[in-house]
C-alpha cells in the first residue's frame, strides 16, 4: 500500500511549471465554481492548484490505468476541495454522472500532443457537451503557428513524439482554435510560458 508521497510517480516538468500556470489560473478561474482537469497524470498539478484555488472545487480525471497512483496522491496530500479522480477516456462515452452540473471550467496540460487527431477532436466535442455557457477552457502545452515550430527544442520534441507514436505530435494552434470555435469557444489569450510552452485561454460565448 502506498503511504508516502515519495513512493508515487513524479514529473519534474509538472514541478517546474505548476507555479507559472497557477498565476494564470488564479486570474482565469477567479469566478469559477468547479473545474475538471483532463489528463491529471501524477496529480502534482491537481493537488497544487486545488490548494491554491480554495474558492472552487477541482475534479481530477485520467484514463483508468493512471487512477491508482493519482488517487493515492490526492488521498495523501489533497485538500477538501479536490475530489477523487475518475476515469475519463476522451474516445469513450464521458462519465456524465461524475461530471458536475455546475462545471464551468476545464484545464488540461500536455495532453493534446500525446493524443491522435481523432482524440483531439473528441476532446473538444466532450468539453463542448460538458461545460456550461460562459465557461472557461485552459489548455497548456507546445503549439505550432502557421505550421511552423516555435523553437528548435519543440521541433526535436515533435520528432521524438512521432518516433514513439506516429499519431501524436505538436498541434497547429489554428486547428485548435477552429475546433474550439465549433463548440462556441473563442481564444481570449495566448500566454507565453516557460520551456517554449503556451497557455491558451478560451471563453465560451454562449
Amino acid at each position: 500500500m502506498l503511504n508516502h508521497v515519495s513512493q508515487l510517480p513524479f514529473s519534474q516538468a509538472c514541478e517546474n511549471n505548476k507555479g507559472p500556470i497557477l498565476v494564470e489560473l488564479q486570474r482565469i478561474f477567479q469566478h469559477s465554481q468547479q473545474v475538471l482537469e483532463i489528463g491529471s497524470g501524477t496529480g502534482q498539478h491537481s493537488v497544487h492548484f486545488a490548494a491554491n484555488l480554495p474558492q472552487l472545487t477541482w475534479q481530477a480525471s485520467d484514463q483508468n490505468s493512471y487512477l491508482t497512483h493519482l488517487n493515492a496522491r490526492i488521498e495523501l496530500v489533497g485538500t477538501q476541495n479536490l475530489l477523487p479522480a475518475f476515469g475519463l477516456d476522451v474516445m469513450l462515452d464521458w462519465p456524465v454522472k461524475m461530471i458536475s452540473a455546475q462545471l464551468d471550467g476545464v484545464f488540461s496540460a500536455n495532453t493534446l500532443h500525446i493524443m491522435s487527431k481523432s482524440m483531439v477532436e473528441a476532446f473538444f466535442q466532450g468539453v463542448g457537451n460538458a461545460l456550461l455557457p460562459k465557461a472557461q477552457l485552459v489548455i497548456y502545452g507546445p503549439f505550432n503557428y502557421q505550421g511552423q515550430y516555435s523553437s528548435e527544442s519543440n521541433a526535436s520534441f515533435d520528432e521524438w513524439l512521432k518516433q514513439n507514436n506516429l499519431q501524436s505530435g505538436i498541434r497547429d494552434i489554428e486547428w485548435i482554435t477552429a475546433l474550439a470555435a465549433q463548440q462556441s469557444f473563442t481564444l481570449i489569450n495566448d500566454v507565453e510560458m516557460p520551456a517554449n510552452n503556451r497557455l491558451l485561454h478560451f471563453g465560451r460565448h454562449k
